[in-house]
C-alpha cells in the first residue's frame, strides 16, 4: 500500500505539472477534424489512438517546457510552486517521463497509419522548439498556436491519411485562436520578461497594444472558422456557433483591459475551454443535422 499510495502520488504531481486539465484545448480539436474527415462518427480505433496520441503530445511539450524554462520558473513568482522547482518532481523523473510520452506519442502515430508516423518526428520538434523562441522572438505566441493547430490536422489524417484545404482552415482559426490567448496570458510576465530577457507581444509592444494584437489574431480565427465551415459543406449549426464563439472572444476581450489583468485566469481557461467544446459540439451538430 505504501508503495501504491506513493505512485499515485507522484502520477498526481506529474499530471499537475503538465497540467493535465488543458489537454481540453487540444483533445477537442483533435475529434473535430477526425469527426469532419469522416463526416460522422469515426472508428472507435482510430479515436482511441487520437486520444492517447494528444496526451502524450501535450505532456510531451509541457515537460520539455518545465526542464529547459527550469532557471527561468525558480526566478518568476508566479512559476515558482511548479513540481521541478519545488523538488517534488527530480529533473531525472522528468527527462524519462518526457522520454515515455514521447514514445507513447510515435507508437500511437504508428497505430493511425503510415503517414501520421512519418510526420510525428516533425510534431515532436515543433512541440521541443516552442519552448525555446521565447528566447529569440515575440512570435512564440504564433509556434504555439501552429503546435496546437496540428490537432485537428492530426484528427483529419488519422482517418483519411491524406491532406485537403478544409482542415488547413480549420488549423488556421486554431493557430490564431491559441495566439491570441497566449498573448493574453503573457501579460501578467511583462515585467519579468523585460528584466530577464524573454520575448512576448506584451513584452516588446506594451500590454495595451498586446492586447490589440490579441484582438486581431481572434478576428482571424473567426474568419478562419467560417471558412472552414463553408470548405467542408456544413450545415447551419456550426456557423451559430461560429457567432457564438465570436461573442465569446468579444467577452474575453471586455474582461481583460490594459489596467486591470485580474481576470486574465478567467478568460485564457475558463472561456477558451467553454470555445473549445462548444466548437466540437457545432461540427457534430452540423455533421449530423
Amino acid at each position: 500500500m505504501p508503495l501504491l499510495s506513493m505512485l499515485c502520488n507522484k502520477i498526481r504531481i506529474l499530471c499537475r505539472m503538465v497540467k493535465i486539465e488543458h489537454s481540453v484545448f487540444a483533445l477537442p480539436f483533435a475529434f473535430m477534424g477526425a469527426f469532419a474527415a469522416a463526416m460522422g462518427v469515426p472508428p472507435a480505433r482510430d479515436l482511441i489512438l487520437l486520444g492517447i496520441a494528444m496526451v502524450c503530445i501535450r505532456s510531451f511539450a509541457m515537460t520539455f517546457n518545465r526542464i529547459v524554462d527550469v532557471r527561468y520558473d525558480r526566478l518568476n513568482p508566479r512559476t515558482a510552486t511548479r513540481p521541478l522547482i519545488t523538488g517534488e518532481i527530480s529533473p531525472r523523473a522528468a527527462w524519462l517521463f518526457c522520454a515515455v510520452m514521447a514514445i507513447g506519442f510515435v507508437a500511437s502515430a504508428a497505430g493511425m497509419n503510415m503517414l501520421c508516423l512519418a510526420l510525428s518526428p516533425l510534431v515532436l520538434f515543433v512541440a521541443g522548439f516552442y519552448s525555446y523562441t521565447k528566447r529569440f522572438t515575440w512570435l512564440c505566441h504564433f509556434v504555439l498556436g501552429l503546435l496546437l493547430a496540428m490537432a485537428p490536422m492530426a484528427g483529419y489524417l488519422a482517418v483519411t491519411a491524406a491532406f485537403a484545404l478544409p482542415p488547413m482552415l480549420l488549423a488556421a482559426a486554431v493557430t490564431f485562436w491559441v495566439a491570441g490567448f497566449d498573448i493574453f496570458y503573457s501579460c501578467q510576465d511583462v515585467d519579468f520578461d523585460q528584466k530577464h530577457g524573454l520575448h512576448s507581444v506584451p513584452a516588446h509592444f506594451g500590454i495595451p497594444t498586446g492586447l490589440v494584437m490579441a484582438g486581431f489574431c481572434h478576428a482571424n480565427t473567426v474568419i478562419f472558422l467560417f471558412l472552414a465551415g463553408y470548405g467542408f459543406g456544413f450545415a447551419w449549426p456550426w456557423h451559430a456557433v461560429v457567432a457564438a464563439v465570436a461573442a465569446i472572444l468579444v467577452w474575453e476581450h471586455r474582461l481583460v483591459r490594459p489596467d486591470d489583468l485580474t481576470r486574465v485566469n478567467l478568460a485564457f481557461f475558463t472561456l477558451n475551454a467553454v470555445i473549445a467544446l462548444i466548437l466540437f459540439c457545432g461540427i457534430a451538430a452540423a455533421i449530423f443535422l
